[in-house]
């Protein structure tokens, strides 16, 4: 574990994680995650059809979860992630600039050391675009 990255006995209820800000969401960014995820659906790479559809170009709520994902494991060690999910709330745009917070919302020490989090993805314009929860289990000491 690393210097950023806190132990068990070091968070606290309420505590919250290292906040992550990500660069703008870009077309070029959508078209690389259709292609790495296999989501061609056009409407997140095609600006005549977010027209059509009146929404613009949207982003893979599979992208902004992964930001979400990202925040945590930039903050504890992967190692320790044990459950993550994710409700999908809002739509990201090329633009938008993605903002994921997060909390310690409980801690239970047996019969191991976990914490039970929640975690918030929004937008520059404070929009909620994705809302979750995740448990990590810490090795006993």
């Amino acid at each position: 574990m690393n210097d950023s990255q806190p132990g068990f006995d070091n968070l606290m209820v309420g505590g919250e994680m290292h906040k992550l800000v990500k660069a703008p969401v870009t077309h070029k960014q959508l078209v690389k995650y259709s292609g790495a995820s296999g989501d061609f659906n056009p409407i997140h790479t095609d600006p005549e059809v977010g027209r059509a559809a009146g929404t613009g170009l949207i982003a893979h709520g599979m992208l902004i979860m992964g930001f979400a994902g990202q925040a945590i494991t930039d903050w504890l060690p992967k190692k320790y992630l044990r459950k993550f999910s994710v409700r999908f709330v809002g739509m990201a745009r090329p633009g938008d600039v993605v903002t994921v917070t997060g909390k310690v919302k409980e801690k239970i020490r047996v019969p191991s050391q976990r914490i039970l989090c929640e975690i918030t993805a929004k937008n520059q314009k404070d929009e909620v675009l994705v809302t979750g929860v995740f448990e990590a289990e810490f090795p006993n000491e």
